[in-house]
């Protein structure tokens, strides 16, 4: 596991954007094969997002041979609800980048059999190849995607039933009622996420800290489902100051210091 520390959410957000870019290109520069990107929702990504839409404008990077997946989506409302994925998705990134609308996959969560919506998803990014580099956040309680605490390491696509601290927390974008915000997802499991070549992990703020040293230092667990990244061969986790604080410091100065050695 690689860890990267950035002074602040902006500077962390940038640097995974310019890096997810770089994968872009580089992918291009040897296969005419499409790079297939894991995207999560939420507040964290947003100016990765940013800086990415700002890129597509400059023509620093083509989203034009890029193949999508999204790692959720919740289970019974419209997807022009607001607070859907789907919509998330196109106002924060789709709407501002030259990717082609067929090449977008965002799980149905009004699918008639959901079951069925899982294992088919499940098989689209099989047949794209399998994905180049997911992108992804962390919850408070170290959950990846909708992989809540006791999620098993080799879960993949499926529905689940968030808990109520999950619940809680995404209330703020239902105007604070937790009684508005659906109480079960649809979400890509944690060897979904893992059987990715790249595995790409943001987490900011000190409300993080805690589940981050657990994550990265801990032992591998189903309770933190975010540990399972230290058994991927290219998992990354970026972080800012404060998300970084209850590190063990020999930990902070040594990822500071791979760093360092591979920046020369």
């Amino acid at each position: 596991m690689k860890v990267i520390i950035r002074d602040s959410k902006k500077e962390a957000s940038i640097w995974a954007a310019h890096h997810i870019a770089d994968a872009i290109k580089a992918k291009a520069e040897i296969t005419d094969d499409p790079f297939v990107l894991g995207l999560p929702t939420g507040s964290t990504p947003l100016d990765t997002y940013a800086e990415l839409a700002r890129m597509c404008e400059a023509g620093e990077v083509s989203f034009k041979n890029v193949i999508t997946f999204n790692m959720d989506e919740y289970v019974g409302i419209p997807e022009k609800h607001p607070e859907s994925y789907h919509s998330f998705m196109y106002k924060n990134l789709f709407d501002k980048i030259d990717i082609p609308a067929g090449n977008i996959h965002i799980l149905n969560g009004n699918a008639p059999d959901l079951d069925k919506e899982c294992e088919d998803y499940e098989k689209a990014i099989v047949a794209a190849g399998g994905i180049d580099l997911f992108l992804g956040g962390v919850g408070e309680d170290g959950h990846l995607a909708f992989n809540e605490p006791f999620s098993s390491i080799n879960s993949r696509t499926r529905v689940v039933t968030l808990t109520q601290d999950t619940i809680e927390v995404n209330s703020r974008f239902f105007g604070g009622d937790t009684s508005l915000v659906p109480k079960q997802a649809m979400s890509v499991g944690v060897a979904t996420v893992c059987s990715a070549a790249e595995v790409l992990i943001l987490a900011f703020g000190s409300k993080k800290a805690r589940v981050v040293a657990q994550a990265v230092e801990g032992s591998v667990s189903h309770y933190v489902t975010l540990s399972a990244l230290q058994l991927h061969e290219n998992g990354i986790v970026v972080l800012d100051e404060p998300a970084a604080g209850e590190l063990k410091v020999n930990s902070y100065k040594y990822f500071k210091a791979v760093e360092a050695a591979e920046n020369k």
